[in-house]
C-alpha cells in the first residue's frame, strides 16, 4: 500500500539560535494546525526527514513529536507515521485549495489523423519495416553499450562523431563541410523548428502544396506566408514565383527539392538554378529540405541547390525514415558564422539530444552499414515502385493521372474532376483502405484535387489489394 504524501511546513529558530530545536518544530506545527493550514488527517514528514532537512538530531526530531502527541495535536500511527488529529472546537476550518486557472492554449493545426490498425495507409509517407535494418541498429546499440566512457556530458551541436561522419558523407556527395558546420537535430522537423526561431525576419515563401509540419511550424511562430503554387505534372511555374517573391519579398524559401512531399516531385537541374537567380535577384534566404534523394537508386548524384549555390543555402536532411522512425533524427548544414544563433536556438528547445542515439548512428555509418542499407532499400524501392505503376495502368479508370517520381517512396494521383473527394475517402474507408486528406498540405484553398499514393509501406500485392479497391471506387463515383 503506498503511503499518503507528507506535508511540509517552515520551521524558524528561536531568537538567537543558528538550527531549530523541538520547541521550534512544536510550535511550528501547532501554529499551522490552529491556522488551518494543516487540516486534520495530514501527514507530517518522517523523522529521517526532519533531520535531513533541519540539521537536528534523531532524538530531537523525535521529542518534538512526543511532545505534539501529548498536547493532543498530533497521533502516531504503527508503520503509517505521524498525522494531524481532529480539529478542536476552536480551530479554524481549513480553506480548500484553490483551483488552477487553466492556461489559454492555441487551437492544435490540423495535420494528419492516424488510420485504423486494421486499414490499408495507402498516404503514409513511411517505408515498410521490413526493409529496415533493425538487426544491424541493435548490434551498433549493444555495441555502444558496451565502450567505456560514454560522455556524461552533452554538446547542443550534437555527437563529435556523428558530425564528423555525416560531414564525410556530404563530401562525397560534393557538399564540402566541415563538423563544425553541421547540427544534429531530432529529425528534419526540429531542424524546421530551429531555423525558424533563428530567422529574424519573420515571412517564408513555401511550395504549395508543402509538408503540413513545416508550414505549421512557420506559421506558429507568427511567420507570414507566401505560397508559391505548382502542378506536378506540370513543373514549376517560375516566372509565377518570381512575381510572388518579388511583391511579398520574404526572408526565407523552404524548398523539398527531392520527392517533394506530398507530390513526389524532384526539380530540375534548371529549376534549381533559376531558384537561385530568384533568390539571388530579391535576397531570399534559401533553405533547402533534401529528405528524399538518398532514395533515388543511381550510382551518381544529381546536383543539389546546396551544391549549387554555395554554404548559405541551409541544408536538411534526416536519417528517420530510410533506417527507422523512432530514432529522429536528422541534421542541418549551415555557414560558419551561422551556427552559433542555430544551436543557441536549438538549446531554447532541448538544450541538447540524447547522445545514445546519436552514438549509435555514429557506429552504424562508420562500420559502413548505412551505403550497404541504402543500396538494399533503393533497389527494393524501385521494384515497388514498377509495380504501383503497372496497377495503376491496370486498375485506374480513365481520366485519373498520377505522377511517376523514377524512384523513391511515393507518387500522387489525381482523380477526374467528377469525382467528390471525400466520399472517395468515405467509400475506401468503408473497404479497409485509408487515404490522407491532403488540404493540410495547402495554404488556402486547395488547388490540387488528389492525394499521395505510397509504395514503399506495403508489400506488392497488398499494395494491389488497395489500388484495386481504390480503382473500382473511382469508377463507381466518375
Amino acid at each position: 500500500m503506498s503511503r499518503v504524501p507528507y506535508v511540509s511546513f517552515s520551521v524558524r529558530p528561536s531568537e538567537g539560535r543558528a538550527r531549530p530545536v523541538a520547541s521550534d518544530v512544536v510550535r511550528s506545527v501547532s501554529d499551522e494546525v490552529r491556522a488551518g493550514r494543516m487540516p486534520a488527517g495530514s501527514r507530517l514528514p518522517p523523522v529521517r526527514v526532519l533531520e535531513r532537512t533541519l540539521g537536528m538530531s534523531k532524538n530531537t526530531a523525535h521529542a518534538a513529536y512526543d511532545e505534539l502527541v501529548a498536547r493532543g495535536v498530533i497521533e502516531a500511527r504503527e508503520r503509517e507515521g505521524v498525522f494531524v488529529l481532529a480539529m478542536a472546537p476552536n480551530q479554524a476550518s481549513p480553506s480548500p485549495a484553490p483551483e488552477a486557472p487553466r492556461p489559454s492554449f492555441v487551437a492544435p493545426p490540423v495535420l494528419t489523423v492516424r488510420p485504423k490498425a486494421d486499414a490499408i495507409a495507402l498516404s503514409t509517407v513511411f517505408i515498410d519495416p521490413e526493409l529496415l535494418p533493425s538487426e544491424r541498429l541493435a548490434e551498433c546499440t549493444r555495441s555502444v553499450l558496451k565502450q567505456p566512457g560514454l560522455a556524461a556530458f552533452y554538446d547542443a551541436q550534437g555527437y563529435p562523431p556523428l558530425r564528423e561522419e555525416i560531414a564525410k558523407r556530404l563530401g562525397k556527395r560534393g557538399i564540402n563541410v566541415s563538423p563544425d558546420q553541421v547540427v544534429i537535430t531530432t529529425g528534419s522537423q526540429q531542424a524546421i523548428d530551429i531555423v525558424a526561431r533563428a530567422t529574424a525576419r519573420r515571412s517564408v515563401a513555401l511550395e504549395n502544396p508543402v509538408y503540413p509540419h513545416a508550414r505549421a511550424c512557420f506559421q506558429s511562430f507568427g511567420f507570414q506566408v507566401t505560397p508559391l503554387d505548382f502542378d506536378p505534372f506540370g513543373g514549376l511555374p517560375l516566372a509565377a514565383w518570381a512575381q510572388a517573391i518579388a511583391r511579398d519579398r520574404p526572408s526565407l524559401l523552404y524548398a523539398i527539392t527531392s520527392f517533394q512531399n506530398p507530390t513526389g516531385y524532384s526539380y530540375s537541374t534548371h529549376e534549381l538554378l533559376t531558384i537561385l537567380e530568384i533568390a539571388r535577384e530579391h535576397g531570399v534566404g534559401l533553405v533547402e529540405d533534401d529528405w528524399g534523394s538518398d532514395m533515388l537508386s543511381d550510382s551518381e548524384y544529381r546536383p543539389m541547390l546546396r551544391i549549387l549555390g554555395g554554404e548559405n543555402v541551409i541544408y536538411i536532411n534526416s536519417f528517420t525514415k530510410k533506417l527507422l522512425p523512432s530514432l529522429r533524427l536528422g541534421f542541418l548544414v549551415a555557414a560558419e558564422e551561422a551556427i552559433p544563433s542555430l544551436v543557441a536556438m536549438k538549446r531554447l528547445g532541448t538544450l541538447g539530444n540524447a547522445w545514445l542515439t546519436e552514438a549509435v548512428l555514429a557506429e552504424f555509418l562508420s562500420r559502413g552499414y548505412y551505403d550497404a542499407h541504402l543500396s538494399a532499400l533503393q533497389q527494393a524501392l524501385d521494384e515497388r515502385y514498377a509495380s504501383c505503376v503497372d496497377v495503376l495502368e491496370s486498375v485506374m479508370p480513365p481520366g485519373t493521372r498520377w505522377t511517376l517520381p523514377g524512384g523513391g517512396p511515393t507518387l500522387w494521383l489525381e482523380p477526374s474532376p467528377a469525382v467528390d473527394a471525400g466520399k472517395l475517402r468515405e467509400n475506401v474507408a468503408a473497404r479497409g483502405v485509408d487515404l490522407e486528406p491532403s488540404a493540410s498540405a495547402f495554404v488556402g484553398t486547395p488547388a490540387l484535387r488528389g492525394f499521395r499514393v505510397s509504395y514503399a509501406f506495403h508489400p506488392p500485392e497488398r499494395l494491389r489489394t488497395a489500388l484495386t479497391i481504390l480503382g473500382e471506387e473511382l469508377r463507381r463515383l466518375g
